[in-house]
């Protein structure tokens, strides 16, 4: 931990940090801020989800299939950053339950549209409080005079409350007032108190912004105000959370309403950048900081203890600055109005934002965005995405035959379950066989036994990444080719795999035939792969193979990937498999159980291209860029083995050369593989 934000934690305040985006929250950056101890909560704002949405291309990927539903743009906003407050809950929940819930809290904001609806504030607060499902989240509500009675409902509700845009002491005590009274509320209805947390945000560096240009040039008095306020409202703070009022909740387990101060960026640039963080250190205080105030604060803050210091000032301070003709009531009201206004437009701005990307991606479907968001929605009406996670075989079949063979092929959706299981295996042979000094591997299989690996060493070929042998595969019975594939890869420098599900794979065996004559019947220079029990698990005992990798049987061929017939050759590539399996967890989350369907990016794109085809698009062209064309082919198996049944198909086109428009039928989708995304 630094050792600045290390003493300050000491100290009693917690830093929570004032940004969010989805980028930091999937490259492990925000994770790795939490274990280095540098932020303990995160809040954000409409400004934040513009300036994250908006401002970049992050959440372009999770927002079209939302628009090929057919969502709104203030819907698909909901549907974003509750994804984002419910992965940052997630990374702070360790934090959160080994302080007992005294830190990791993540705060999401109500739309700041109904700043001055009452009970459209307090039923949001509780709806989202419900969606993010998170006992970490805190629930903001802007301190209006229309938004004190539903914090108090909130917090009646059970919610966790961030009271924000706090300005006056005046309003501070009807924000403690409302707290106080809606656990209050909540005991009188018989309910527990003991996990309700609430933070008081007051803002501080805006106060300075609007106070200073109304002074004297040269006025002692300027910077003061906005510290002068916090310190008399720190002080407020611990006259209310004392006496009978209190004690009576505390011994039912209240915690106390901390005051959290916010707006802490220097917006002078003639005051020192952590002037808002180094004045205002207590115990029982929150700071949230933006990622420069954090990295300045690093560098050279000065964790002391401030704020208590000179209370007697601060009120001379402000007394002053009335006597001065400003009028404080004035001047945190309207920095109350303006904040309102601020994130308003913010929220609109995005709004705007995210409804032009809406466009854009829906407009790309053409005359399939109509039937494709229909789709969507009838497949989230008949739960189609669950039933999947629930192996329901009927999504497939009606006979019971059919039914049973659905059961026995459902294993690929834990793949990556069973494969960490297996790591050990894979990688101690993999181990072995570069110490072996074996520096090619042929791999002899047909279609998904061993595309995957094809796939693998063409993208790492592609990127120009060095691996530590060569890997290449044989699916062909073509005189021609075998012949190629014997010279480049003979017995005495290469390892064989013989990979195929049912063990009996035709093309495969013959191959194993020649290349077992070709190596003088040396069964170590042979591995076999497939299910348990098939013949040419036999086959491989009885000629004493090097290795034998006993494929998952719940998972049919074209599946495969994520199985043996994948990962040991990834490991011999010397891929990372805890990063890959990493990636393909990631995706399975994505494509989860009680994801919507509109933003399941699996069900999405099957929408689209089934709707296609049943309106005649059914040839499904696959374009790519060059490290990516391996990938085209692999896509062209699984549709291809995954369709066709029952009289309806899809036919793969993969890496056609583009021509003109009219050359074309319009009997195609055009599917587009990008290296950059």
């Amino acid at each position: 931990m630094n050792p600045t934000i290390e003493k300050l934690t000491q100290l009693g305040q917690s830093l929570w940090y004032d940004n969010i985006q989805r980028k930091i929250l999937e490259n492990g950056e925000f994770k790795a801020m939490i274990n280095r101890g540098e932020i303990r909560g995160v809040t954000s704002n409409p400004s934040i989800f513009n300036a994250a949405i908006a401002k970049s291309n992050d959440y372009d990927s999770a927002l079209t299939p939302l628009a090929w539903a057919g969502w709104d743009a203030e819907k698909i906003f909901w549907q974003l950053a509750i994804e984002d407050i419910k992965a940052a809950c997630d990374a702070f929940l360790p934090l959160y339950e080994e302080t007992n819930g005294g830190d990791g809290f993540v705060s999401i904001e109500v739309s700041p549209n109904i700043a001055h609806d009452t009970e459209a504030t307090a039923a949001q607060a509780q709806q989202l409080w419900a969606r993010v499902a998170r006992p970490n989240l805190m629930v903001k509500i802007p301190a209006t005079k229309d938004g004190i009675p539903a914090i108090r409902k909130s917090i009646a509700a059970g919610v966790n409350i961030n009271i924000t845009l706090i300005f006056s002491l005046k309003r501070y005590a009807e924000v403690m007032d409302a707290y106080l009274g809606g656990l209050e509320d909540r005991l009188a209805a018989g309910h527990p108190i003991d996990h309700i947390a609430s933070v008081a945000s007051f803002f501080v560096s805006r106060v300075d912004s609007k106070v200073d240009p109304q002074l004297p040039d040269g006025s002692p008095l300027r910077g003061k105000a906005a510290i002068a306020n916090a310190k008399l409202a720190y002080d407020q703070y611990h006259q209310t959370f004392v006496g009978r009022r209190w004690e009576k909740l505390k011994v039912k387990g209240a915690h106390v309403q901390r005051p959290l101060w916010a707006s802490t960026s220097t917006k002078n640039p003639a005051y020192p950048d952590t002037l808002y963080v180094d004045e205002l250190i207590g115990p029982e205080t929150v700071n949230t900081v933006p990622p420069h105030t954090l990295e300045a604060f690093k560098d050279h803050g000065k964790a002391e203890m401030t704020l208590m210091r000179d209370v007697d000032r601060a009120q001379q301070e402000i007394d002053q600055i009335e006597a001065a003709g400003i009028s404080m009531d004035v001047v945190t009201q309207e920095l109350e109005d303006e904040g309102v206004k601020a994130f308003a437009d913010a929220f609109a701005q995005l709004l705007e934002t995210i409804e032009k990307r809406r466009k854009s991606a829906a407009s790309s479907l053409g005359p399939l965005a109509v039937p494709v968001s229909k789709r969507i929605s009838q497949l989230e009406a008949d739960s189609v995405p669950a039933r999947i996670w629930k192996h329901d075989p009927t999504l497939w079949a009606k006979d019971e035959a059919g039914k049973a063979e659905v059961l026995i092929r459902m294993g690929w959706l834990d793949s990556t379950d069973k494969a960490r299981q297996k790591m050990d295996e894979y990688l101690s042979f993999a181990n072995e066989i570069h110490k072996a000094k074996i520096d090619r591997v042929l791999v002899l299989g047909m279609g998904g036994s061993s595309l995957t690996a094809e796939v693998f060493s063409s993208l790492l070929a592609a990127a120009k990444i060095d691996a530590p042998l060569s890997l290449a595969i044989l699916d062909s019975t073509d005189p021609v080719q075998v012949a190629k594939a014997a010279e480049e890869y003979p017995p005495d420098k290469s390892l064989y795999i013989v990979a195929s599900k049912s063990g009996g794979t035709a093309e495969t065996l013959s191959a194993f035939t020649y290349f077992w004559k070709l190596s003088k019947k040396d069964g170590s220079r042979f591995v076999a792969t497939t299910d348990p029990g098939t013949s040419l698990e036999a086959l491989a005992r009885k000629r004493e193979f090097r290795k034998i990798f006993s494929a998952d049987e719940m998972v049919g061929g074209r599946y495969s990937a994520l199985t043996d017939f994948g990962l040991a050759p990834a490991a011999l590539l010397g891929m990372d498999l805890d990063r890959l399996l990493d990636k393909a967890d990631w995706m399975r989350r994505q494509c989860g159980e009680h994801v919507p369907a509109a933003r399941n990016p699996g069900v999405a794109r099957g929408a689209v291209i089934g709707e296609s085809a049943l309106r005649g698009r059914d040839k499904l062209t696959v374009l790519a860029d060059a490290p990516l064309s391996a990938f085209a082919g692999w896509v062209e198996q699984i549709i291809a083995e995954s369709s066709g049944k029952n009289g309806k198909g899809i036919l793969p086109v993969p890496l056609e050369p583009l021509g003109d428009v009219n050359h074309y039928e319009e009997d195609r989708l055009f599917v587009y593989l990008r290296q950059t995304g």
